[in-house]
């Protein structure tokens, strides 16, 4: 049996290239290439059919270590909760105030970008403590 060696991660939304560039922006990816023949990628975007503009958009991590984000879109709104979420991993190993103190300067930058803060989860004997929120189209993320 053969392992995975690699995984994508898909998002539905309405606007993927401003998800996207969300994403971009929170992880420091790329986004992707803009296709031969064109300057921007609005110029692109413009050169389509109105049905296939803004269709997708794609996130790739500069290193190639965290996987591609993957934005497509769907005609019907986020309804429920998310079943998957990302962790942004902004306080790994770090603990208390200087575990909260990340987690807040994370939060911090991203709201600006379009995030939406949530409930923070203080540290039980369990877990350390995280920060829920949401990115610009609603789909739940962690600061963890």
């Amino acid at each position: 049996m053969t392992s995975v060696k690699q995984v994508q991660i898909t998002f539905d939304c309405a606007s993927p290239e401003r998800v996207g560039r969300f994403w971009c922006e929170a992880l420091g990816y790329l986004p992707p290439r803009i296709p031969e023949g064109f300057d921007t990628w609005d110029e692109y975007q413009r050169s389509l059919p109105p049905e296939e503009q803004d269709a997708w958009f794609a996130a790739s991590d500069p290193t190639g270590a965290g996987p591609r984000l993957y934005f497509q879109r769907v005609p019907e709104g986020k309804v429920v909760k998310n079943r998957v979420h990302l962790d942004v991993r902004v306080g790994t190993g770090l603990v208390g105030a200087e575990r909260l103190a990340a987690l807040e300067a994370e939060c911090a930058r991203l709201l600006p970008l379009g995030a939406t803060r949530g409930q923070l989860l203080l540290a039980d004997d369990k877990n350390e403590s995280c920060l829920n929120m949401q990115d610009v189209e609603g789909n739940e993320f962690c600061l963890d």
